[in-house]
């Protein structure tokens, strides 16, 4: 399950410049956006830089730390 590493990931980056958004790809912004970025499967977790370029994809089970170096690395 997804939740309990991305609720993690959340509370990490509370003291950080970064920003973590969870959309439903069910409708509104989020079907646009999973439309733009080519998402297929649900979960699925994407890093993006400031410009919105895609820095890393995860589908299915959420590994935290290439999330997290994923995160470093778009500051």
């Amino acid at each position: 399950m997804a939740k309990p590493v991305v609720d993690g990931i959340e509370r990490q980056l509370e003291s950080q410049d970064a920003l973590l958004i969870r959309l439903s790809v069910s409708g509104g912004p989020g079907r646009v956006l999973a439309a733009q970025y080519g998402v297929r499967g649900v979960p699925t977790l994407l890093v993006l830089d400031r410009q919105g370029n895609s820095l890393l994809t995860q589908v299915g089970r959420v590994q935290k730390n290439p999330v997290l170096e994923a995160i470093d690395k778009a500051k």
